[in-house]
């Protein structure tokens, strides 16, 4: 067989993720000729097909996604390395945070304070659904992901998930809303609710709450970021059921106020790390922190 070609197999690897060759030519500011060239020339010197057409598009073969899977491994270990060989030069060094894009702003930056403003360390900070951001802890364009839940793990997905701190959730509201009330179940019954939506892992223990009370609530709104949640509060759209570090600003200016703290309900977050030889020494820093 002759010797691989990394730069035909960088090529595949990129039409492999994107599955439409012209978007990828575009992408790399090339010709879908030259980019088709390369790619031949690599199933030539594998002596096998990589692609099939698929209406407009393309689709691995059984040999293309074994080319994948491996070009996925061989890149992410440069990746790694170039990473590695970076933070060993004594430059300064980068920390690439992925958030789920619902998660608290406010937990976020009380978990990466310690690392805010060092003159020596730059945090990149991206948000997203929790699939893409996987995805991008497997290809090492991240170094850690923060969740509100850990995720399934496989032999196939060698994450580390490591819950980094729970925080209690309360019922706040604005003073109006809660104005000379104190009973719980009276509150609950009688003032339109915000929750996490369904998908939420909070959702299930708060819905379980409701129904040992015998409360059927009325929800003003369902809604899966936790910022929103905080503005909807805020206005007075109802009474919200939220970690208190989300409305900690508000809860301290009393704009917001504490009708109840549940002390069985805790909203839980996991930061996720990925199985390496030479992990990001910032990440220990943080968990020493």
């Amino acid at each position: 067989m002759a010797e691989l070609n990394y730069k035909h197999l960088r090529y595949f690897w990129a039409v492999a993720h994107d599955g439409n060759l012209t978007r990828t030519a575009e992408r790399l500011n090339l010709s879908q000729s030259a980019l088709s060239t390369q790619i031949r020339k690599l199933e030539e010197s594998l002596g096998t097909k990589l692609f099939e057409k698929q209406g407009r598009g393309l689709a691995l073969t059984e040999a293309g996604r074994i080319a994948r899977d491996h070009a996925d491994a061989i890149f992410s270990a440069g990746a790694e390395l170039a990473a590695t060989l970076a933070q060993s030069t004594g430059a300064r060094r980068v920390l690439r945070v992925g958030a789920l894009s619902t998660l608290s702003r406010n937990f976020q930056l009380s978990f990466l304070r310690p690392l805010i403003g060092r003159a020596d360390v730059e945090v990149v900070l991206r948000s997203g659904p929790q699939p893409d951001l996987l995805a991008q802890l497997e290809a090492h364009r991240l170094d850690l992901v923060l969740l509100n839940a850990a995720p399934p793990r496989d032999a196939a997905t060698p994450w580390i998930a490591r819950q980094i701190d729970a925080q209690p959730v309360s019922l706040v509201g604005t003073p109006g809303l809660l104005a000379g009330r104190s009973d719980l179940t009276e509150i609950l019954s009688a003032e339109p609710l915000v929750l996490p939506t369904i998908e939420s892992p909070l959702r299930g223990g708060i819905d379980a709450l409701l129904g040992r009370l015998g409360i059927a609530p009325r929800i003003a709104a369902e809604v899966d970021d936790m910022a929103m949640i905080r503005l909807l509060a805020r206005e007075g759209a109802g009474l919200a059921v939220v970690p208190a570090i989300v409305v900690a600003d508000e809860l301290a200016a009393g704009t917001l106020v504490e009708a109840h703290r549940f002390e069985d309900l805790a909203e839980t977050f996991t930061a996720v790390t990925l199985e390496r030889r030479y992990p990001n020494p910032l990440i220990g820093e943080l968990f020493a922190a």
